[in-house]
């Protein structure tokens, strides 16, 4: 592990973000940059974000992002805010919304 970078208490649901992990997963950073650029799903703004943040530590490292790959990249569920609705004959229906833990590690890819 070179680097890393985690976001949580995202507000979007991690099985979401896992469809759009699986597409990056093993790719060069490059390539997962770009990726995501042309992707339009919102997933891609969370990580976008914590990939960025990843690759900055890298950098502070001293490491260039063209000799990176995606070595790890998880997402777990976080807390679910709990709301209620009206529901018929004076009940309440729960709705959960849920959030999500991602964390990105970037490593050599000659290592």
């Amino acid at each position: 592990m070179i680097a890393r970078a985690e976001g949580k208490f995202l507000r979007i649901t991690p099985t979401r973000v896992r469809q759009v992990m699986d597409l990056i997963r093993g790719q060069d950073v490059l390539a997962a940059q770009a990726a995501l650029r042309l992707m339009n799903k919102r997933p891609k703004e969370f990580l976008v974000k914590i990939l960025n943040s990843a690759v900055a530590n890298a950098k502070v490292k001293g490491f260039e992002p063209k000799a990176l790959y995606i070595s790890k990249i998880v997402c777990d569920l976080g807390p679910a805010w709990k709301r209620y609705k009206a529901a018929a004959f004076g009940r309440a229906a729960s709705i959960r919304k849920r959030t999500a833990h991602i964390k990105i590690e970037l490593d050599l890819k000659n290592a």
